[in-house]
């Protein structure tokens, strides 16, 4: 299955140009054509790219971009007609991965597409691939059962047992609210003796190694119930 991408156009016509030309190079296709539809479907689904015009109705490109990297990282080529070197400054300063101005040739667009999904894009991992290898996926996160091995895009976590289990309880569970007793038993056993704020600990220990290293927010907590990770 190739990349799914994200595209923001208001031109209806370029925009559906645009699309027709990524399905039939095989990309799956989402469409908006104004800045907060734009931020709402990028926030809620996961992308590999996103083909982000800056003059748009509702919230320009850069105000979508600037507050969708502040809660993930996905990559973005701005689509524009200025072509003022400012304005292809402001777009690269603000996080943008490339940045294309109209009007422009297919070819180059899906050039530019190629290298910002090789450079920059999520690898996408197979059903098959998961089930082989016993893997559980958040994001960039992989968990690997049969490894015993945690990493983020590519770079290995080192995680105790306890937090290893903790993770994966968690992972298989996602959208699920696990409490404290329920985290607690899959981690520490029926006959564990002690306080449930134990959980707390390892929950803490996990952000300090993924969340505050990668800059996400992986595990969230659940104000007098438990931990849930959301997909």
């Amino acid at each position: 299955m190739e990349a799914n991408i994200l595209v923001v156009e208001d031109d209806e016509g370029l925009a559906r140009f645009i699309e027709l030309e990524l399905m039939h190079e095989g990309y799956q296709v989402v469409r908006a054509d104004n800045g907060r539809d734009a931020l709402h479907i990028a926030l809620e689904e996961e992308f590999a790219l996103i083909l982000l015009d800056i003059m748009l109705p509702g919230l320009n490109g850069l105000e979508v971009m600037r507050r969708l990297q502040q809660e993930k990282p996905t990559p973005v080529i701005l689509l524009t007609a200025r072509d003022a070197v400012m304005d292809k400054v402001a777009g690269l300063d603000a996080g943008a991965v490339d940045y294309i101005t109209k009007p422009f040739a297919i070819e180059e667009l899906l050039a530019r597409i190629r290298v910002a999904l090789k450079l920059h894009g999520k690898p996408v991992i197979k059903e098959v691939e998961k089930e082989q290898e016993g893997l559980l996926v958040w994001n960039e996160l992989t968990l690997s059962e049969k490894k015993h091995q945690v990493c983020y895009a590519g770079e290995e976590i080192v995680l105790t047992n306890r937090e290893f289990l903790m993770l994966k309880t968690l992972l298989e569970n996602q959208d699920i609210v696990l409490s404290r007793d329920t985290l607690l038993e899959k981690v520490c056993g029926f006959n564990y003796i002690g306080e449930t704020n134990v959980v707390d600990v390892y929950v803490r220990y996990l952000r300090s190694k993924i969340d505050e290293v990668y800059g996400v927010k992986m595990i969230q907590t659940v104000r007098g119930v438990g931990y849930v990770i959301k997909r």
